[in-house]
């Protein structure tokens, strides 16, 4: 479908009202004539323009503000036209019926104006995932990595190493138009094979960074230990809340409880778990084991019980817990009380540093998962390149890695994955 071909689309692009003010967008080649049919006149183009907002010249609908944007320079590419409303519930929903029943107009759907830009060449898939990042963003930590990719962080990388890559790829397919002539050597020279390297270790350090869904599900910290070690306390202290259920009774916690929480800016996943002892309790022992299984899954574990009987000593941070009622022990990497706050700070400034190892680090470009499977099958291409003896051979697998890097940025081979990238975000963007 042509743009002049498409609907016009428009929604809600503000919060739920009521609300101070709302905006309503409207996208498509109907926008003008949308604008012209309510405001009785088209404003000029980007400036803010108040005007009385009737439908077919009937009853008042609301005085607000419109802006209009010409495409294809516009945010998804096309014309494109906002309403600034007054908040209400009724003006808003008399807006919206209104516009739906001018001809060639319907409701959007879920990212259908950003996937317009993305469709239109205003941005490209990967910054298309840091706005939808952006939106679901909670924590400062968060707001950092997706700015950095829906500004085109990851995007400039990649074409980077495009550039590289056809600079590998010329050399290699003039090595092969002039094979037939001898003026080709049998093995490619050693420094096409130290640019391939090259460009493999960059993917490689690239790779080695710390996933962004760490930003996204937070950094999980399993606190552990003996029945009545003070593990719920010390977790509703952590969370700001009380998650978890305390008792002086032992076995009170019989199954996870799990409590996101943000600490430093950074965000932590913090895991209360059943007190690790036999117990001839099957629902208790069905907790235990729960509880065990969550020690091997956690980035940091907080335990509070016998230092010798730490599982995984190498992501533990040793706690003594109850520091109000007992003197510390000296392996202990920190004394605290949940009940008068001691220690308190000493052990989030231990998780905080512990954390920001295991975090993208402010600066560098995060990649999810898919850019990781993507720039994995590119690394794999480049070693396949270096290794191979036949120019016909190498040139393929560069093929493989050039269709790969498109891949992260949308110029090839990712329709199946578009419904479900812009099916996240919300219908106004």
């Amino acid at each position: 479908m042509s743009p002049g071909d498409r609907p016009t689309i428009f929604a809600l692009s503000s919060g739920n009202p009521p609300a101070a003010i709302a905006i309503i967008r409207i996208s498509g080649p109907g926008a003008d004539a949308a604008v012209e049919a309510l405001a009785g006149r088209l404003p000029a183009p980007r400036h803010a323009t108040l005007a009385t907002l009737r439908e077919r010249g009937s009853e008042l609908l609301d005085k607000g503000l419109v802006l209009r944007f010409p495409g294809p320079d516009s945010a998804t590419g096309e014309d494109l036209a906002e309403l600034h409303l007054h908040g209400g519930r009724s003006v808003v929903a008399a807006v919206l019926a209104a516009l739906g029943r001018i001809d060639g107009l319907r409701p959007a759907e879920p990212g259908e104006f950003t996937r317009r830009a993305f469709e239109n060449g205003r941005i490209d898939l990967s910054e298309a995932e840091g706005l939808a990042d952006l939106l679901m963003a909670e924590t400062q930590s968060q707001r950092r990595a997706a700015l950095a990719l829906a500004g085109g962080a990851l995007s400039r990388m990649v074409e980077d190493w495009q550039r590289h890559l056809l600079n590998l790829s010329a050399r290699l397919e003039a090595a092969l138009d002039f094979a037939d002539e001898g003026d080709v050597e049998d093995e490619l020279p050693d420094a096409w094979r130290e640019g391939l390297g090259q460009l493999a270790r960059a993917l490689a350090e690239i790779l080695d960074r710390p996933p962004i869904e760490r930003l996204r599900d937070g950094v999980r910290v399993v606190i552990a230990g003996p029945p009545n070690a003070g593990k719920s306390s010390l977790l509703n202290v952590l969370a700001g809340r009380d998650a978890a259920i305390i008792s002086e009774i032992a076995g009170t916690t019989r199954d996870l409880v799990e409590a996101p929480t943000a600490i430093g800016g950074a965000p932590f996943l913090l895991v209360d778990t059943a007190g690790l002892r036999d117990s001839g309790d099957r629902i208790e022992s069905i907790g235990i084991d729960r509880a065990r299984a969550s020690l091997a899954d956690a980035d940091i574990i907080l335990w509070l019980g016998d230092p010798a009987e730490c599982p995984h000593r190498e992501r533990a941070i040793l706690i003594h817990s109850k520091a109000d009622l007992a003197p510390p022990t000296t392996e202990a990497d920190c004394s605290v009380s949940a009940r008068t706050g001691q220690g308190i700070d000493t052990l989030i400034d231990l998780l905080t540093t512990r954390a920001s190892s295991l975090l993208p680090q402010q600066g560098e470009v995060a990649i999810n998962a898919r850019h990781r499977s993507l720039l994995i099958e590119v690394r794999a291409s480049l070693v396949e390149a270096m290794a191979a003896y036949d120019p016909l051979v190498a040139a393929e697998a560069l093929r493989q890695a050039r269709l790969a890097l498109d891949r992260i940025t949308g110029r090839a081979g990712v329709e199946e994955m578009l419904d479900a990238v812009f099916g996240s975000f919300c219908i106004g963007k």
